[in-house]
């Protein structure tokens, strides 16, 4: 996810149970390679294996040469992104409009597996639109190419983020393949995890959004499908302590005042489902440095939790 799974919350997540975590989209353009940007999403000091770089273009001799220079960048799985849906993407025949050209889709992904020496992974969703989804062609084509591992979002492009996933759709793709298929797509709680892996015969699940703000979901779901057991939500003193460590690592990360600036939208997720939550954000998005970021961060989560006290007794 562009802007939100930098290194430091692919950090946050791991720690906290993800199994996996992919980078952000770094792009096939040799010409942005020496962005700022791109240093950063392939910037992997520290970070708990497996390293996974995700990588997104249109053209096959470039999307093998982004594959390798990421190699090189110490990626150990290159993750090939067929499955964005944003217009800025797709207007440039990238992501999610691929799947409209089934021939430039195994153009692509026959030169990046043939390009490097670690696994290729294919992110996908079921199809362009509900009258053309064809992942099921897709995913074969992607078997046939060497492809390691598929993921499918189940929404078609067309569909966005709107309406329910199609889980049927999924099974029917991983009905049809030998190799393992990750169900993504509207997972936000234990209990979905499992159903969804029920439905779909998946061999494993991705979580998105549902994490945005809630990076503990990972552990909550790990620990319910190993022991049909739910974890009690965090409290507010530990989504302080969390949400603090996460400040710090992206004011290391990015620096102060980038930083600031890039805690604003994790801020608001992990405040929204809290009681005044929508006062907070109001105040702590017009402060500019790190000291008073931190400083409201601490005061409001410690406020909640002394509430809560005064509650319980």
């Amino acid at each position: 996810m562009a802007g939100v799974t930098d290194r430091p919350f692919r950090q946050l997540c791991k720690r906290l149970g993800a199994g996996m975590a992919v980078s952000e989209m770094v792009s096939s353009n040799a010409l942005l390679w020496g962005s700022e940007k791109t240093r950063r999403r392939i910037d992997h000091q520290g970070e708990v294996e497996p390293r996974i770089v995700q990588i997104a273009g249109a053209d096959p001799a470039h999307m093998a040469e982004a594959a390798r220079f990421n190699v090189d960048h110490g990626a150990q799985i290159i993750d090939i992104n067929m499955g964005c849906p944003a217009k800025k993407v797709c207007n440039v025949m990238a992501g999610s409009a691929l799947l409209q050209n089934e021939t430039l889709v195994a153009r692509i992904l026959e030169a990046v597996v043939n390009a490097v020496n670690v696994p290729v992974t294919l992110k996908i969703r079921t199809g362009w639109d509900p009258d053309h989804r064809n992942g099921i062609a897709v995913g074969r084509l992607a078997e046939a190419c060497g492809v390691k591992a598929l993921t499918v979002h189940g929404r078609t492009r067309a569909c966005g983020f709107s309406g329910t996933a199609e889980y049927d759709t999924i099974a029917a793709i991983k009905a049809a393949l030998r190799i393992p298929v990750i169900a993504n797509g509207d997972i936000d709680s234990p209990q979905k995890a499992r159903r969804v892996l029920h439905d779909t015969g998946a061999d494993a699940i991705m979580v998105g959004r549902a994490a945005q703000g809630r990076p503990w979901i990972f552990n909550t779901i790990d620990h319910y499908l190993r022991t049909g057991n739910i974890l009690p939500e965090p409290s507010h003193t530990d989504i302080r302590d969390l949400m603090l460590e996460h400040l710090t690592r992206l004011y290391e990360f990015y620096g102060e005042r980038t930083g600031v600036l890039i805690a604003r939208k994790h801020l608001s997720w992990y405040s929204k489902r809290q009681p005044g939550g929508a006062v907070f954000r109001q105040r702590v998005n017009k402060v500019a440095s790190a000291e008073q970021q931190t400083t409201m961060t601490r005061d409001f989560f410690d406020e909640l939790a002394e509430h809560q006290l005064g509650i319980a007794a």
